[in-house]
């Protein structure tokens, strides 16, 4: 296995899945992160299924992110909208040159991640089958609510977490249900890193939402 590069000049790691029933799950690494950062992580909240993990292309400090910010919880919005675009064209283009169902695809995101995964949701609410936000933040305030169909999102927070405190993940999980997506928000009690806790979480609710997703035409990773 090693790092590929898409059309569009993307850094990422693909994984074909073992399970050819299951989703794929595109993993988005929080700032500082790389496209092995979750990998791990996969196959313990969905055994068999394909990995796709992009590398963010923004640099900070020489951390890799997906968009830019101006300060901590300050989001650069024209580059976000930007970024956002760059990541929906990269998942269509994987998808071809993979051979995935992009009708299931379940994003995974961490701090950073999630909150593009969540900006990606928002603005193309066809992009993705679902996702797990974890220590997520709202990325922007749609003007009006996109339609998200009952779309299964599972928020993962830190009750003691100070760069994406409680109130942030109270809002985004508002604007995920003011789009109709069938949301869940999940505390833990601690701070900004990922915890035993909330994979045990993401494992449970993946497994009840896998049922549920419908089978295309083309298998996970072949």
């Amino acid at each position: 296995m090693s790092s590929q590069a898409s059309p569009l000049n993307t850094i990422h790691r693909f994984v074909p899945g073992a399970d050819s029933s299951a989703p794929t799950l595109l993993l988005l690494h929080g700032t500082g992160g790389n496209e092995d950062d979750l990998l791990p992580i996969g196959p313990m909240i969905a055994p068999g299924a394909a990995l796709l993990s992009p590398r963010g292309k923004v640099l900070e400090n020489g951390m890799p992110r997906f968009f830019r910010r101006f300060a901590e919880g300050q989001f650069d919005q024209q580059d976000l909208a930007f970024r956002t675009e760059e990541l929906a064209e990269f998942v269509r283009s994987a998808a071809a040159r993979y051979g995935f169902d992009p009708k299931r695809l379940f994003a995974v995101g961490f701090s950073n991640g999630a909150n593009i995964a969540s900006s990606l949701m928002l603005r193309h609410p066809e992009a993705l089958a679902g996702a797990i936000l974890i220590r997520g933040m709202v990325p922007f305030r749609p003007a009006e609510p996109p339609e998200l169909a009952a779309k299964p999102v599972l928020l993962l927070n830190g009750k003691q977490d100070p760069i994406a405190p409680p109130a942030e993940a109270e809002a985004l999980q508002s604007i995920f249900r003011e789009a109709k997506a069938q949301v869940q928000l999940h505390w833990e009690d601690g701070g900004h890193g990922l915890t035993q806790g909330d994979l045990s979480a993401a494992r449970r609710w993946f497994s009840e939402q896998w049922p549920k997703v419908p089978v295309g035409q083309t298998s996970v990773g072949q």
